[in-house]
């Protein structure tokens, strides 16, 4: 394989490229200064000495490039900018008998690359990069030419899309390819795969609003060398608002699992075109289960939160600051609702209604803030839905939410000053709560630290955010696996995981707290027989075994 680098200097002040250089084999030629038809020319010229039959550029420029490489056979041209195109009027060349234009779904550029190679002889491709298109759309670009690379360093290039025909769901143990970015339960998904021996494949998303520059072509070489029976992601992650990743997964019949461990309202309210035949959903929460199939998923199940028993587990040795009687791990939300407020950019009217409409929304049985105000408040709604952008109508829901959670955990938290609770958050604590009647501790470690703190307070006291209107939150699994006891506030999907009184004490409104909290610390003996069944029960029921255990039977049996 000819060995090719392209070294570009920084544009000048018209943003053109001042320089390029080529390297192949030692020999270099230098394109200094050369812009337009002149550096297309070059361009052709380079390829031609490389004695490579099989051209493929891309970015079709002004043609001169694609109009000299004819001269000696066929070229494939990958360009997703028709309207560039037409203006150049290099789209003359479309169709040209010995012209193979590209666009499209990069697995499918790729699979008609790979027959085109096939048809012409099987001679390895020659890339023509135009510098100014692998700028305007890296992702695509880009992910197609080191995609075809990294094929033919390795001396293979597979029939693409007969290598993806592999049936799916032929092994006892389904094989996993994991959208993995860092966040709260991909590392208990993985470590879980691993002790239930189910093979897996790891694919890094990025940390940006948009996958990392190379995701579609690691995806793709998975698909290809791994053969996964079904993709898994959490909250969407890398799936975009466009539906392009869906449609992919569509193209390459590899079913796609996303289990949903936030409010989706919260993360599908931007997403035009993600529902798929091969997406199932799960989420945390029940009441979402019509939701979402409103949106038009089909395959909707319900998924709670659970606990890795070996990260929570009793006889972890903690710190003298960290004992007290009741204790609440838990943040404040005074950032989140300014960030929110400040991203919505209300208008007067709507602004200073915040607060209300939080409190009645936080009162409401609705699971979404736009149900809510269908209900409530449609002139209001109307205006809502006349916010020129999908992000400013996600703030005004993130808004309420998060106002809403506040002011339920502030009255929360209020109801056990009286037992000088030790409060572990954000410094928005200071902003809410007078001085005393409580001691405070910074966040603490959910992994290193939170196991062997939740043990060290007689009572480990919970409320629930109000974008969990009916489910459990993570505490009420972690706390008693690793030996702690927990007050929480009463959820209605709470009885079909714990048996009540027995196995979980819960509250049903604020004016309860004080008495029942009283209750429970004046009784060490029934706090223990209450953590010791629900953690046998968790260990039963509720690790994250158990979830993916649950994931990988649903999706063999949906699409198997």
């Amino acid at each position: 394989m000819t060995k090719r680098a392209y070294t570009v200097a920084p544009v000048d002040d018209s943003g053109q490229f001042v320089d390029a250089r080529i390297s192949i084999e030692g020999k270099v030629w230098h394109l200094w200064g050369r812009r337009g038809a002149e550096r297309e020319e070059a361009l052709a010229s380079v390829s031609e000495e490389t004695g490579v039959k099989l051209p493929v550029v891309f970015g079709a420029g002004l043609g001169v490039c694609i109009k000299k490489l004819l001269e000696r056979g066929p070229v494939a041209v990958v360009d997703s900018d028709p309207q560039i195109a037409e203006l150049t009027g290099a789209d003359c060349f479309r169709e040209h008998p010995q012209v193979l234009w590209l666009d499209g779904e990069p697995a499918e550029v790729l699979g008609k690359l790979i027959k085109w190679q096939k048809d012409n002889g099987g001679s390895s491709f020659d890339l023509i990069k135009m510098p100014l298109y692998l700028r305007l759309d890296p992702d695509w670009y880009v992910t197609i030419a080191n995609t075809l690379e990294a094929a033919e360093k390795a001396d293979t290039v597979p029939d693409f899309w007969e290598e993806v025909k592999y049936p799916k769901f032929q092994n006892v143990k389904p094989k996993v390819l994991f959208f993995n970015r860092p966040y709260f339960l991909t590392g208990e998904i993985i470590s879980a795969l691993d002790r239930l021996g189910i093979s897996y494949r790891s694919v890094d998303i990025g940390m940006g609003y948009t996958v990392r520059d190379g995701f579609v072509e690691d995806l793709l070489k998975a698909v290809v060398e791994f053969k996964p029976d079904f993709a898994l992601t959490v909250n969407h992650f890398g799936v975009d608002r466009e539906g392009k990743l869906t449609d992919l997964l569509l193209k390459l019949k590899l079913p796609l699992a996303s289990w949903f461990v936030d409010n989706p309202h919260l993360v599908l309210y931007r997403y035009k075109n993600v529902s798929s035949e091969l997406t199932s959903i799960f989420t945390y929460d029940a009441g979402n289960l019509s939701v979402m199939q409103d949106k038009g998923f089909d395959n909707v199940f319900y998924l709670p939160l659970a606990t890795d028993p070996c990260r929570f587990k009793a006889g972890k040795p903690g710190k003298d600051s960290w004992c007290s009687q009741v204790s609440f791990v838990g943040n404040s939300m005074v950032d989140a609702v300014s960030n929110s407020l400040a991203d919505a950019n209300l208008p007067r009217n709507i602004k200073d209604r915040y607060p209300q409409l939080a409190a009645e929304f936080g009162n409401a049985d609705d699971l979404s803030v736009e149900k809510y105000l269908e209900k409530r408040h449609p002139d209001l709604l109307e205006i809502v839905e006349e916010f020129k952008a999908d992000e400013q109508k996600l703030s005004f829901e993130a808004l309420i939410t998060w106002e809403a959670t506040r002011q339920y955990r502030l009255s929360c938290i209020e109801a056990i000053l009286d037992f000088n609770p030790l409060i572990v958050g954000d410094p928005g604590w200071h902003v809410l709560l007078d001085k005393n009647g409580w001691r405070y501790l910074p966040s603490l470690d959910y992994y290193a630290d939170l196991p062997a703190f939740y043990p060290m307070s007689d009572v480990s006291f919970n409320c629930t955010s109000r974008q969990m209107k009916g489910a459990v939150n993570q505490r009420i699994f972690d706390v008693p696996a690793c030996g702690g006891f927990i007050l929480t506030d009463y959820r209605e999907q709470m009885e079909n995981l714990f048996e009540p009184d027995s196995e979980i004490i819960s509250y049903s409104n604020v004016k309860e707290i004080p008495q029942i909290m009283e209750r429970c610390l004046g009784d060490k003996k029934m706090r223990e027989k209450v953590s010791a069944a629900a953690r046998k029960r968790i260990l039963s029921e509720h690790t994250y075994e158990h979830r993916l255990l649950s994931i990988l039977d649903k999706m063999r049996k949906t699409f198997g």
